[in-house]
């Protein structure tokens, strides 16, 4: 199967969706999968849709979500738009040639025509149908108009599209991978549109050119184009090209099993990649939404992902996008990521926050490193840096519940705290293991243990009863701070409460 090509070819109309990520992710999978190419085309092809820097914020996103091509549309190493391949232009404005040549073959041989029908009378058709209860479609009124009626209306400067011209009751067959064997029949179709007015393809005629002239092998795409599939199944036999392989993805759905939408939150990758999610978390999770591996594995690695992706395996009912389970994959990948990694990836937020000023990014970067190395255990994404790092954060701080202050009031705190106090000043190395030495010799001379000794040096050190390991929390604070800590809590908590 060496010679699969597959595409991803999105239009360039803003944000990236989660759906078209997963799209793009399986056309990749299957690629690596089957030893094949896949390549990236641009569908421009609408010009009312199109938006400025999308295609460099597509294809930055792919390139930061780790799903790379070998073909088609790039950037080059200075963030330009480029293309790369021998089956170019890869970008459908750049094609225009291409399709005025495939179309005049249309029309020359009969099965395509010009119709100038105007928008009016197109809506006023639409809406007797509907009145009528028919399905509303194209009415075949310019289809019979000879060749001298139509030359006469084009001299008049007579706006006109060019229409497919479908043969009645013809079976229209194809079969999808997900969903089995497709009929249709062109009496339910409509004369679809192949050439709009401003004389630009529309999808469905550049999508079928273009993958022809590629030689694309299979079209992995998602649910909303099973009914677009027969017309382009049909101009595949109108041409007399061989027909590719068609695969049909289940929509993303929310939790409450509706299509997952711009409205609901975060859908866009950018969404995900602002909160601090790592991208490896991210195509892991989006990978199983609507396929599921033979065995219950759920965390992948993207070269896991490309020895067991096959489309045997992806489901036909829609996939449930939750946030929840998302924010348990990123966590395994949050644990395991470099701690200088996620220190780049933290500071962001912890300067939105005013925990670090901007002049100050460099010199605490080794400081964030080991906030992080503290905290990750806690955190789904980077953007929950901020809940977790009060502690690690000036020497006066508040007693957090009622519980703490109740705690502070048993016997042996006062104890607890003057060998604290005296052990630390007098250490001379001050890092996690050595601070653990530290409670652990106080466990042994003075009797104090377990919650007794851990929660204790806790809430005298950073007011919380829970949170990350104390000898590393001691670390990160410095032996001065922890001193400055202690003073501030006897003089405001502990002689006052006895």
């Amino acid at each position: 199967m060496s010679n699969v090509r597959v595409r991803f070819a999105p239009s360039p109309t803003g944000f990236v969706h989660i759906g078209s990520l997963r799209t793009a992710l399986y056309n990749y999978l299957f690629a690596k999968h089957a030893g094949g190419e896949y390549i990236l085309r641009v569908e421009d092809t609408d010009r009312t849709r199109l938006v400025d820097g999308a295609i460099e914020n597509m294809l930055n996103a792919m390139k930061w979500a780790g799903v790379n091509h070998t073909e088609g549309v790039m950037l080059d190493e200075n963030g330009n738009v480029t293309q790369k391949g021998e089956y170019g232009p890869y970008i459908q404005s750049e094609r225009l040639d291409i399709y005025q040549k495939y179309i005049k073959e249309l029309l020359d041989s009969g099965k395509a025509y010009y119709c100038f029908c105007t928008k009016e009378r197109l809506d006023a058709v639409r809406e007797q149908q509907k009145e009528a209860g028919e399905t509303p479609r194209y009415d075949g009124h310019c289809r019979d108009l000879t060749p001298e009626e139509v030359q006469a209306k084009i001299d008049a400067g007579e706006p006109y599209v060019i229409r497919l011209r479908l043969p009645e009751d013809h079976k229209i067959t194809f079969t999808d991978l997900v969903r089995g064997d497709m009929e249709f029949n062109t009496n339910d179709l409509d004369d679809q549109v192949l050439i709009k007015t401003d004389g630009f393809p529309t999808y469905h005629f550049a999508v079928v050119v273009d993958d022809h002239l590629m030689k694309i092998t299979h079209i992995i795409r998602g649910e909303e184009w099973v009914s677009s599939t027969p017309k382009h199944v049909y101009l595949y036999e109108a041409f007399g090209w061989e027909k590719p392989v068609f695969v049909h993805l289940p929509n993303i759905l929310n939790t409450e099993k509706k299509k997952l939408s711009k409205r609901q939150g975060d859908v866009a990758v950018e969404d995900f990649k602002k909160k601090g999610y790592l991208p490896e978390g991210l195509v892991n999770y989006v990978a199983l939404v609507g396929w599921s591996p033979e065995d219950n594995q759920e965390i992948f690695s993207m070269e896991e992902l490309e020895k067991a992706f096959s489309i045997e395996r992806v489901s036909k009912s829609g996939g449930v996008f939750d946030t929840e389970k998302l924010n348990w994959v990123n966590h395994h990948y949050m644990k395991e990521a470099d701690d200088a990694v996620l220190a780049e990836l933290c500071m962001p937020y912890l300067v939105e926050a005013g925990y670090i000023a901007e002049d100050e990014k460099e010199a605490k970067m080794d400081l964030v490193k080991e906030i992080v190395s503290a905290v990750k255990e806690k955190l789904h994404y980077a953007k929950e840096i901020t809940d977790h790092v009060s502690i690690f954060f000036g020497d006066k701080f508040e007693i957090e519940t009622e519980e703490g202050m109740e705690f502070l009031k048993l016997e042996h705190i006062p104890t607890l705290f003057d060998a604290l106090r005296e052990k630390i000043e007098a250490a001379e190395s001050f890092d996690a293991d050595s601070n653990f030495a530290i409670l652990k010799s106080i466990q042994k001379e003075y009797k104090i243990k377990g919650k007794n000794l851990y929660m204790g040096s806790r809430i005298m050190l950073t007011g919380q009863m829970h949170g990350p390991d104390i000898p590393k929390v001691m670390e990160v604070l410095g032996k001065e701070n922890c001193l400055r800590r202690l003073d501030y809590v006897k003089a405001n908590v502990l002689d006052k409460l006895n």
